[in-house]
């Protein structure tokens, strides 16, 4: 018998460990594998990336890095945000020539030390956040990389305060993962509107990503947004209104890559009304949750799309403080194909805290990508913020950079009753880790003001845990008031991806040796 080659091994039992199941040999052969249920197990390496926030001078920016105390186990491992290679986009002599130095020095075994090389954030130990701050409007993206017990739920938090300026506001965003494909409904190219889409490249080999964009009439026309370069380990920002000659309030953004993987987000800046994050909406499905509609909320902006080649029915519903219910004239919403529809819901919350919820009609399923845009305040005094539809929490998910009597966590249990339980961790400065659970009734949402640690100094993390009942869903709401204005940015908390799961399969495997 011949020798099995290694890479053969190991490229089936990576496939095992991401279906489940390996077959190494034919049902019934001697030697075959007995594949068991898998376990779950903590991941050993997690990437975050995060976007540049620069911009304004008026710019102050707070990085927090937080791992869950006990989520792994093994080697001790590292999580480190090192910030992205500057590119030198209207030089292209200066990129030649780095370029060919750079292949150079590869050729030869060389690295050049770069400013890249030392880390921005690097965290201690789990269960304690660590922070960093920045002023400089030229601040890079940042991209990291957590090992051993660092790895499992590591998050990473970037919040901005503009205190003037027509891009003023407090934009928040959890640092993302790598990724080839995302949907942005919420995006603009209006002329009130600045909207930058990031594109971050955390690996050694350049990135091709494509951007579409899509109005209310479908798609929009575009000649520069295929083919977009994004070099190795580097950050490329593109204002949305130059990929177009359109000029569309509300427009939904697909990024996809053909080489490669990167991290997307949009910074978005609206005249007279501020400026925050748009992140990634969950993948297209056919029933969406959007947690974490603030209770004073005076204007809410529902922006959906269908992907697909169906149109989308769907029907709208608040999961408010007590049971569900679909707001007046809007409890359904029809959606074209590949065209984008939004509708103004007003102040749907009517001072009680609520989700958004959009589940199919008459049992089609057509799925659907949707976020939300949220206003706090009028005038002058308003402020923005946005909510993507997201994920479960399912076993556990987090969030950075809570602030003492300046968060607000929101609990939405769209279906069955669940139980779940919310760690606050140690403070970055001091203070010691506190736990509470939570009952969150079918159909509802429940906000609760987090109980800080005993002692809290800096900022804390948040942990969320589904103990048991039905599915949840949360967010987290940040608050500081700048000038008399109720400055806001929401994030929410989907699946940290800590876990993986990694099938038992029973055979020695010597056996495929000769």
């Amino acid at each position: 018998m011949k020798s099995t080659p290694l890479s053969l091994i190991a490229g089936t039992v990576a496939l095992a460990a991401v279906t489940g199941f390996a077959a190494l040999n034919a049902p019934g052969e001697a030697g075959t594998p007995v594949a068991k249920a898998a376990s779950r197990l903590p991941v050993e390496r997690s990437s975050l990336l995060c976007p540049s926030p620069g911009g304004s001078d008026l710019a102050e920016t707070t990085y927090t890095s937080f791992t869950p105390a006990g989520a792994g186990d093994g080697e001790a491992g590292t999580a480190e945000l090192k910030p992205a290679v500057p590119v030198a986009a209207d030089d292209e002599d200066a990129k030649d020539a780095k370029d060919a130095k750079d292949a150079k020095d590869k050729k030869d075994g060389k690295k050049e030390k770069t400013a890249s090389d030392k880390p921005v954030l690097s965290l201690k130990e789990p269960g304690k956040p660590v922070t960093a701050d920045t002023s400089a409007s030229d601040a890079p993206a940042l991209i990291g990389t957590a090992t051993g017990r660092q790895a499992p739920g590591w998050a990473a938090q970037q919040t901005t305060v503009v205190s003037a300026g027509s891009a003023r506001g407090l934009l928040g965003v959890s640092c993302g993962a790598p990724d080839t494909d995302f949907w942005f409904p919420g995006a603009s190219t209006a002329e009130k509107r600045q909207d930058y889409i990031h594109l971050t490249n955390p690996d050694d080999d350049a990135a091709v990503a494509d951007i579409e964009l899509y109005g209310p009439e479908g798609s929009l026309t575009s000649d520069v947004g295929d083919g977009i370069t994004v070099p190795p380990r580097s950050s490329v920002p593109l204002l949305l209104s130059t990929l177009t000659g359109d000029a569309v309030d509300d427009v939904t953004v697909h990024v996809t890559t053909r080489e490669g993987r990167v991290g997307a987000a949009v910074k978005v800046a609206e005249e007279e009304a501020g400026s925050d994050w748009l992140t990634a909406s969950a993948d297209p499905t056919g029933t969406l949750v959007m947690p974490g509609i603030p209770a004073d909320a005076t204007s809410v902006r529902l922006v959906a799309f269908a992907p697909g080649e169906d149109d989308a029915d769907v029907k709208v519903q608040l999961l408010g403080k007590n049971a569900p219910f679909s707001p007046a004239g809007n409890d359904t919403l029809h959606i074209k194909s590949h065209m984008t529809a939004s509708v103004d819901l007003k102040d749907v919350t009517r001072g009680e805290p609520g989700s958004l919820r959009l589940s199919p009609v008459a049992g089609k399923a057509t799925p659907v990508v949707a976020a939300l845009r949220v206003v706090r305040g009028s005038g002058d005094k308003q402020e923005i913020a946005y909510i993507p539809a997201t994920e479960p929490v399912g076993g556990r998910a987090g969030v950075a950079d809570n602030r003492a009597k300046s968060s607000v966590l929101s609990l939405t249990a769209p279906g069955a009753t669940a139980e779940v339980k919310v760690t606050a961790s140690a403070g970055s400065e001091g203070g010691e880790q506190t736990v509470k659970t939570y009952t969150v009734k079918g159909g509802t949402t429940l906000d609760v003001t987090p109980e800080e640690p005993s002692g809290l100094k800096g900022s804390y993390a948040l942990t969320v845990e589904t103990e048991s009942g039905g599915p949840v869903h949360a967010a987290r709401t940040l608050t500081v008031s700048k000038g008399g204005v109720k400055t806001f940015t929401v994030q929410t908390l989907p699946n940290d991806g800590g876990t993986v799961d990694v099938p038992t399969v029973t055979q020695d495997l010597s056996v495929l040796e000769d």
